[in-house]
């Protein structure tokens, strides 16, 4: 059995490559998926507690090189 290609693991992206755009529709996007299913009234008010994680690198941006898509997620443990 052939080992996986590297090409198509998903990969951090550093949030310094990306636009403040980029980064506020990927925190939208987080709190919609995360937060919008809870029964939470205003799943946008937690933006600013998912971007101060970002901040923090307790939230980091993934990359999925196959399914060319980019989301939030937790780093893997060290």
């Amino acid at each position: 059995m052939s080992a996986p290609d590297p090409r198509q693991e998903p990969f951090i992206v550093d949030t310094d490559l990306l636009t403040a755009d980029q980064l506020e529709g990927l925190v939208a996007e987080y709190c919609t998926r995360y937060h919008g299913l809870n029964e939470q009234e205003s799943p946008m008010g937690e933006q600013s507690r998912v971007m101060a994680a970002v901040k923090r690198g307790e939230l980091v941006v993934w990359f999925d090189p196959v399914e060319n898509t980019a989301g939030l997620g937790q780093p893997h443990p060290a």
